[in-house]
């Protein structure tokens, strides 16, 4: 399928005038998209707010009330616990310093 090159150059020219174009209509340009967004966020509105069905959470009545379950509760504890003692240790563990360069000692043993 060939499409005409009239038809091209027509549209080349048309995109070369629209800056200019909406440059000296900027103020009904801005009315135009303003409008158009206006009517967007409308209707994103209407269907996310007002179609939405307002819809009465359901209250599960169980027959057996919730039980506590110590076992989950101590290994909780336990986990807890064991990270406590990491962050206390990694408080007192002693980093170097990246900033500064290693000290390095040299010998002067088995050279002659």
């Amino acid at each position: 399928m060939k499409v005409p090159k009239i038809k091209l150059k027509k549209i080349k020219e048309a995109i070369k005038k629209l800056p200019r174009i909406l440059g000296e209509r900027a103020f009904l340009f801005f009315l135009a998209l303003f409008s158009l967004f206006l009517i967007f966020g409308g209707l994103v509105y209407y269907k996310y707010s007002i179609l939405v069905p307002r819809v009465e959470p359901e209250i599960f009545e169980s027959e057996k009330p919730i039980k506590f379950q110590e076992s989950t509760y101590q290994e909780i504890l336990k986990i807890w616990e064991v990270r406590q003692k990491r962050f206390e240790e990694a408080d007192l563990k002693i980093y170097p310093d990246p900033f500064r360069a290693p000290v390095l000692t040299t010998t002067t043993e088995g050279i002659d």
